[in-house]
């Protein structure tokens, strides 16, 4: 099927959906063809809006005969039971991070994946970005000597956003570490190689009221030979867009008024629940429609980045990297014309043409395990070694589409 188009279905019609709707709609290798949701208004919306199938639960997409591979958007304490369904069926998978929720349930993912013969593509991630692939081929090349150090750091208000009850609950995936340090561990394991060795971590929960993880600090050393220092604050007070810019994580410009609104609207108490908040968020609402429409102007990212080499620093822009060696110089990527498009670039390449995907089912369980070693290193007052991590697969450049680079200054 190398040149046909990907029939898509997905699972959950919530938040993460909404941010790869415009992916899925503006790239013409699939088409989305049905959906699973328990809510009657995503359903309803799912049909009027895109056109398609809209069934209650999984097991309508399982039965479809139309459906090739599907998108597991749904919370992360269901995706374990929705990927075994679905891969039971023969449907390949692309799976929002976290891939699971604890080890055991990545370990039984792997299995069915590998029993069955599916694909799957752990993602999206922001491993996926472009200036983090940019910066990882700058790596490869050998131009400026062996990785040595890679530092991360990100502020956002992510614990104030609107949540879920599970959302707010560390032992079903809520919580900074499993949303947001899942993407952390994944860049730094894109950079450093793929294979971690130990994680030493802090980490915090300073609001009883939110009463999960909010901000960690971790050192995690790589099996290559590098370290990293990772750290996350998802309480709200400096926004760390502007170390990047002033692009927000999805490559839009940021608003200045916006600063400090989740947290005011959060401490305000708002007319509705945080429930009926979130699910304004979802498909067939004002919000949803209006980011369909918009265009990034920019790459995503996930803060500042910086991967150390014997002889540069390389510093990630949300439009590219700058170099720090004898001379310095910037390297511009241009917008991406479809967002996310490196995601869809290696679902595409797995299914359509089988080439291993880079982000599979193992990928997905090992920076899972990076990320529940901050927990238990946290919790344990002790460094953590990890047991299920796997290398970056060396074909890996053969895969995405390469960006066209927009300004090389010196």
């Amino acid at each position: 099927m190398t040149d046909s188009i990907i029939n898509l279905g997905v699972v959950g019609l919530g938040r993460a959906f909404s941010l790869m709707l415009p992916t899925f709609t503006r790239d013409n290798r699939f088409r989305l063809v049905a959906a699973a949701t328990p809510g009657a208004p995503g359903r309803k919306a799912f049909e009027q809006d895109l056109g398609g199938r809209a069934y209650e639960n999984v097991e309508g997409l399982c039965g479809d005969d139309e459906v090739t591979a599907v998108y597991v958007a749904s919370p992360h304490e269901f995706h374990c039971e929705h990927i075994i369904q679905l891969a039971e069926a023969g449907k390949h998978l692309l799976v929002d991070k976290p891939l699971a929720v604890s080890e055991s349930e990545a370990q039984q993912i792997v299995s069915v994946v590998e029993r069955t013969g599916v694909v799957l593509v752990t993602g999206p991630s922001h491993s996926f970005d472009a200036p983090v692939l940019l910066a990882r081929k700058l790596i490869e090349s050998g131009e400026f000597g062996a990785l040595k150090q890679i530092h991360a750091v990100y502020h956002t208000d992510f614990l104030y956003r609107p949540r879920r009850g599970a959302e707010l609950d560390t032992e079903q995936g809520g919580g900074v570490i499993f949303s947001q340090g899942v993407h952390q561990v994944d860049v730094a394991r894109f950079l450093a190689g793929g294979r971690i060795r130990s994680v030493h971590a802090l980490t915090g929960a300073w609001d009883p009221k939110r009463p999960t993880e909010g901000a960690y600090s971790a050192l995690v050393e790589f099996e290559e030979g590098a370290f990293a220092a990772l750290t996350y604050n998802g309480y709200g007070r400096f926004p760390g867009d502007v170390l990047m810019e002033d692009i927000s994580e999805l490559g839009f410009a940021v608003d200045p008024a916006s600063y400090g609104g989740a947290r005011r609207r959060h401490q305000a108490g708002a007319e509705q629940s945080e429930a009926e908040q979130k699910r304004q968020r979802n498909l067939g609402f004002a919000d949803t429609r209006a980011l369909m429409n918009k265009t990034p102007i920019s790459h995503e990212h996930f803060g500042l980045v910086i991967a150390s080499c014997e002889g540069a620093d390389i510093r990630l822009h949300p439009d590219g990297v700058e170099v720090f060696a004898d001379t310095r110089r910037r390297i511009r990527l241009m917008p991406p014309g479809i967002p996310r498009r490196e995601v869809m670039d290696e679902l595409h390449a797995a299914v359509a043409k089988a080439v291993p995907p880079v982000h599979d089912a193992r990928w997905g369980m090992a920076s899972l395990e990076g990320a529940i070693a901050i927990l238990e290193s946290a919790r344990s007052r002790a460094p953590v070694l990890l047991k299920h991590q796997c290398a970056l697969a060396s074909h890996w450049q053969s895969i995405y589409t390469e960006p066209e680079i927009f300004h090389h200054q010196q």
